[in-house]
């Protein structure tokens, strides 16, 4: 049984057509690759058939960067790919954040089931900083 007999092939996104005039597809790691995309990328109720499907970050967006905030994205991250990514075992998930606050990098370390053969993907999370805090403060009236 090779690689692509056990990872499978699936959809090319974004869709587009090999020179056969087929839907082109994906196989391999890139399949599994881009499973993890989806599934981080997907927030809970997004998919109306599959509403439990994805990842529960999105709901984290307008959070402060923190090594709270952190430890939340690993927590989500790792148990979304627990439940919907079969193919893997995940390692580990690390979190950083860029020097301006607005990136969550979110490095998943996993590897093939039944191999020893570990990965690693980078996968950013983009945030919203507060407006708030980059304000200046205005005096109060009467002052």
């Amino acid at each position: 049984m090779g690689l692509t007999d056990f990872v499978g092939h699936g959809v090319d996104f974004p869709l587009r057509f090999d020179q056969r005039g087929h839907i082109s597809l994906v196989g391999g790691i890139a399949n599994v690759e881009r499973a993890i995309h989806l599934i981080i990328g997907t927030a809970y109720g997004e998919r109306p058939m599959r509403p439990e499907f994805g990842c529960g970050i999105h709901s984290l967006v307008f959070e402060t960067p923190s090594p709270e905030l952190s430890t939340q994205i690993q927590a989500q991250v790792t148990a979304s790919l627990q439940r919907w990514e079969t193919r893997i075992d995940v390692v580990t998930v690390q979190v950083s954040f860029d020097n301006d606050n607005t990136t969550a990098n979110i490095l998943v370390t996993y590897r093939l089931k039944d191999s020893y053969d570990v990965r690693n993907l980078l996968v950013p999370f983009y945030l919203i900083p507060n407006e708030d805090d980059s304000l200046p403060q205005l005096p109060e009236a009467g002052q």
